[in-house]
């Protein structure tokens, strides 16, 4: 199984520095919400096995927060040594989706879309306080079928 730190670096690794795209931690711990909630829909289990807190800032994976937190607000420099081979051919196109749809938003942004879904709503907010899996899939199947009816 993949971690966290696998699919964030898969998304730090379409950054194009040279455009301006950057990715700071907040920015970072939402795109790895988003494929993880898309994931649990389409598949029906995680994508990776790490558990993502409600925060006062949206959805966060604590360890990958732990990882990156020395960047603080600033842009995560993009890792140079991404093994693509162990990412599956569905991981890549789910990831790829993701980061297409949600990775055009700034870090302020995505806070504001994720403080208005269920999953982060619903669960109380602090550290240890686990947004669950059942909740990212009940909420991320209906976004599947929005975008599938429209």
């Amino acid at each position: 199984m993949l971690t966290a730190k696998d699919i964030a670096d898969y998304f730090l690794s379409k950054c194009d520095e040279e455009s301006g795209d950057t990715i700071s931690n907040l920015k970072i711990q939402k795109l790895v919400y988003y494929a993880q909630g898309f994931y649990l829909a389409m598949k029906g289990k995680p994508l990776f096995k790490e558990s993502i807190e409600a925060w006062i800032h949206g959805p966060v994976v604590p360890e990958l927060y732990d990882e990156f937190k020395n960047y603080g607000s600033s842009s995560i420099p993009i890792p140079e040594d991404v093994d693509f081979d162990k990412y599956p051919k569905d991981v890549k196109e789910i990831l790829n989706e993701v980061y297409d749809v949600y990775g055009q938003f700034s870090a302020w942004k995505l806070r504001e879309l994720t403080h208005n879904e269920s999953p982060w709503k619903n669960t109380p907010e602090g550290k240890g306080s686990v947004i669950s899996h059942e909740k990212l899939k009940k909420y991320f199947s209906t976004q599947i079928n929005d975008e599938e009816n429209n």
